[in-house]
């Protein structure tokens, strides 16, 4: 949030004797004061210095004492930034005058010569002003980015017995406390924004915020833009300022979603960022300080996050001082009946059918059943089998349309055959489009290509 004691005074005036006043007056009550003489630096100035309050005289002209002058740049200004806040300065102390630079949208008026401990309380108030105003909009901002990434009420809570799930609940016990960097590893569908909310809920950092993005969906030409914000006028559509998702994390945790997907020149541009702590928005000059913690996800595996040709290793171990391993569900069968039994009950009061009960035959069939999609087709298949049977009695086809007997698993357990028969199942599931097909296995491209050509198979 800002600071008053950070904020920026620019002082706008034609004579270099009340520059040198003001300068003089006010470099003890301010981060930094900055004076020009010639009001047509404006511009250029407001965009590489962003002040939160100007002091602007009313008249540059000899001769000129009416005021059009303060009124035009006064309306430069606010057009510029309408939280930047404006302190008309003259020497012609007319009512009238300070009446109308008021109702264009000037915070207030001081007339020259200035009482010092007058203009200091007026530039100090004013700058309050433009800390509250610019809190707020960062609140609204907050809020929008929380309704987006706000978790679904229906999500489970942590629920498991096995001990593959323990021990990850025992390492969440111990890493939360602190505040490491945690990569959230496992495969699509076994809960990682779950865990990563786990570990924020338990830190000292619960009461911030915890802001959550999908880095690998952002395209390479808005993730500056969405990770750092940008200024006002960076770009064309770039109406007002907007802080990005560091800025509003800041406090809090930072929860990078795919981060495996990310393309390296991407990479480089994130590894600044954690390194320095800082951001610079789009368009922007001033280096913004940030206090997240990082918690990243992925379903790529450790071994293609170690090929350099992907993965940049010193990201890795920015990102990396804990890694939380995620078994998929099939390493955890014992938890299947409980985590069943819990999305029946959501899904039975939401469909108004609490009365469904599953046979212990039918339980055992799901419960051997591999769920390739883990907790998340569990979920969707529960919710599909609550709507769909025709009686109380939730049965094995009102969840899956297909469930392998144990006698139709293939009888060749070769891993290299297995292999080569899931790429050439994706590429046909896929037309041969590499990026799904790399996305859907867990592959990078350049992995992907290597195994095809290990195993002879063409993309036509």
């Amino acid at each position: 949030m800002p600071n008053i004691n950070m904020q920026r005074i620019l002082v706008v005036d034609d004579d270099p004797d009340i520059l040198l006043s003001a300068q003089i007056i006010l470099k003890n009550e301010f981060a930094d004061v900055l004076c020009i003489e010639n009001p047509a630096e404006l511009e250029e100035t407001l965009s590489h210095f962003e002040p939160d309050v100007v002091l602007l005289d009313m008249n540059f002209t000899r001769g000129l004492v009416g005021g059009d002058e303060g009124l035009y740049w006064l309306s430069k200004i606010k057009g510029f930034d309408p939280n930047i806040q404006v302190v008309m300065s003259t020497a012609y102390g007319e009512v009238e005058l300070a009446v109308t630079a008021i109702k264009q949208g000037a915070a207030d008026f001081v007339q020259k010569p200035w009482l010092n401990e007058k203009l200091v309380a007026t530039l100090k108030a004013c700058a309050k002003i433009s800390v509250s105003t610019r809190e707020i909009e960062m609140l609204r901002d907050s809020h929008q980015a929380f309704s987006v990434t706000k978790p679904a009420t229906d999500s489970p809570d942590l629920i498991g017995q096995s001990p593959a799930f323990q021990s990850v609940l025992e390492l969440i016990s111990r890493v939360a406390p602190s505040d490491a960097n945690v990569l959230v590893t496992g495969e699509n569908g076994t809960g990682k924004e779950l865990i990563a909310r786990a570990i924020h809920q338990q830190s000292q950092r619960a009461k911030g915020p915890m802001v959550s993005v999908d880095v690998g969906a952002l395209p390479s030409s808005l993730f500056e833009s969405e990770m750092f914000g940008h200024a006002k006028g960076a770009f064309t559509d770039a109406k007002n300022e907007k802080p990005g998702k560091f800025e509003l994390a800041s406090g809090g945790t930072l929860f990078l979603d795919e981060i495996g997907n990310l393309e390296l020149d991407i990479q480089a541009k994130l590894l600044r960022a954690l390194e320095s702590r800082s951001i610079t928005k789009v368009g922007g000059t001033r280096s913004i300080p940030v206090d997240i913690r990082l918690i990243s996800a992925t379903n790529v595996s450790r071994e293609q996050l170690s090929d350099t040709d992907q993965f940049r290793s010193d990201l890795l171990y920015r990102i990396n001082t804990v890694e939380v391993n995620i078994p998929p569900l099939r390493e955890r069968q014992e938890d299947i009946p409980l985590l069943l039994s819990h999305y029946q009950t959501i899904f039975g009061n939401k469909y108004g059918r609490t009365d469904t009960y599953i046979s212990s035959a039918t339980l055992e069939k799901l419960t051997s059943y591999r769920w390739p999609g883990n907790i998340r087709e569990l979920k969707h298949a529960t919710e599909r089998a609550i709507i769909v049977a025709s009686s109380n009695e939730l049965k094995t086809e009102n969840f899956l349309s297909e469930v392998p007997s144990a006698s139709s698993h293939r009888e060749d357990f070769n891993l290299e055959v297995l292999e080569q028969r899931v790429i050439e199942d994706a590429l046909t599931a896929f037309g041969g489009n590499m990026t799904k097909v790399a996305k859907a296995l867990g592959l990078g491209r350049t992995t992907l290509y290597r195994k095809m050509e290990k195993y002879g198979i063409n993309s036509e």
